[in-house]
């Protein structure tokens, strides 16, 4: 059997064990990629109120501004400037910039608490002395709790699936503790 799926009890490991904790490892890396994507999602939202939130302020108040000094009819800004506020309105109404970011943010963290839960079931509940049965019954609950999240969850825009593939590519998703120390000089 492959070392890399091996858990660290010292005695030898079941194949149905090892394939209970391979199977666990790949609804993990699933739970890393919709977690991710999810944070990638939250962070466009809340990017997007901000750049369509800020302009339509600032340009409200200057509409305001501008009809109280009366501008001239045939400026530009006294028509450009109402219907700037209009289009931004509608969109900031339409979009729903901020409910969006929070229902992704609410997903990727759901996301990350399973895996987080998958993480130690197959690092160190599979390591220990359960029936095989049980561990079997452990994994599928993990399984459908998946499955119920992938249900309830917004629908995972193809751009930020992408984006959180090349954070997860770059490292952004290891930790030090899981990295091999460096060798010392001479070793």
């Amino acid at each position: 059997m492959d070392n890399a799926y091996a858990t660290t009890a010292e005695q030898p490991v079941s194949k149905t064990k090892f394939e209970i904790v391979k199977e666990a490892k790949r609804i993990e890396e699933s739970l890393l990629h919709s977690s991710k994507g999810h944070f990638a999602a939250s962070s466009f939202w809340s990017h997007f109120h901000l750049a369509v939130g800020l302009p339509l302020v600032i340009l409200s108040a200057v509409a305001g501004t501008a009809a109280v000094k009366n501008l001239d009819k045939n400026s530009a800004w006294a028509v450009g400037i109402p219907v700037a506020v209009a289009v931004l309105s509608a969109m900031i109404t339409f979009l729903n910039p901020s409910k969006e970011a929070a229902t992704h943010l609410k997903a990727g963290n759901e996301y990350d608490s399973l895996m987080n839960r998958t993480r130690i079931f197959w690092a160190i509940e599979c390591s220990t002395d359960e029936p095989d049965n049980v561990m079997q019954s452990r994994l599928l609950d993990l399984s459908l709790e998946k499955d119920k999240l992938n249900k309830t969850s917004p629908q995972l825009p193809f751009w930020a699936f992408w984006s959180a593939r090349k954070g997860i590519r770059r490292g952004e998703a290891e930790y030090l503790v899981d990295k091999p120390p460096p060798s010392l000089p001479g070793q």
